[in-house]
This record gives C-alpha cells, sequence and structure tokens, in this order.
C-alpha cells in the first residue's frame, strides 16, 4: 500500500524489489544516545541505501532510506528489532517511490 502508514511487521504488499522509499518514524528513547549514527551505520552496511535519519522536536527519529526494497525492508527490520543504542517504543512506517536527492546516508 504505497503511501499509507502501517505500525505492523509484515513487509510492504505492493514490493516488486525495485527502488523504493522507506519513511519511518521511531518512537522511545532514541535522541541523545546516538540512534542516528547507529542508524547511518547499518544503512552503510546494508549497502544501496540513500537518506538520513533526523531528530524530531517531539523527541521521535526520523528515518527516509531509498533504494532496494530488500535493503529497505531490512534497515526497517533493525530499527525495530535490531540492538539498537536506547529504547525503540515503536516505529510507524510509510512506503512510496523514490524522489533522489541524497548523496549517501547522513545524520541530519
Amino acid at each position: 500500500m504505497n503511501g499509507s502508514a502501517r505500525t505492523g511487521h509484515q513487509d510492504d504488499p505492493d514490493a516488486s524489489g525495485g527502488p523504493v522509499r522507506l519513511t519511518a518514524w521511531v518512537r522511545g528513547r532514541v535522541q541523545g544516545v546516538g540512534f542516528r549514527w547507529w542508524t547511518r551505520a547499518r544503512a552503510l552496511e546494508i549497502g544501496g541505501l540513500t537518506g538520513f535519519a533526523s531528530n524530531l522536536d517531539d523527541g521521535r527519529v526520523q528515518v527516509v532510506a531509498e533504494g532496494p526494497h530488500d535493503a529497505c525492508q531490512r534497515l526497517l527490520t533493525s530499527l525495530r528489532e535490531g540492538d539498537t543504542p536506547g529504547r525503540v517504543d515503536g516505529v510507524t512506517e510509510m512506503w512510496g517511490t523514490p524522489r533522489g536527492g541524497y548523496e549517501g546516508f547522513a545524520e541530519r
């Protein structure tokens, strides 16, 4: 369901394996604990991803990743189930079409 937000742990049902845009909002104790750095490192380890991780004013971290669907799904799984810094209470995701314009994966 491209463009829809979900909180479940299932794969995107419209996944074709082509390039996608994942936007994820991570809730919990995720600011001031190295979470953005960890997310960038994980994205670079997975490979093929561009985008960023950014702190939001409400205490969440927003992660935008573009690349192959399987790589974005691996990053999403890591955000939910990985050995992250701090504490993740939940992740909301939205899948869409890549917009481009990113060089590498940045902390903002």
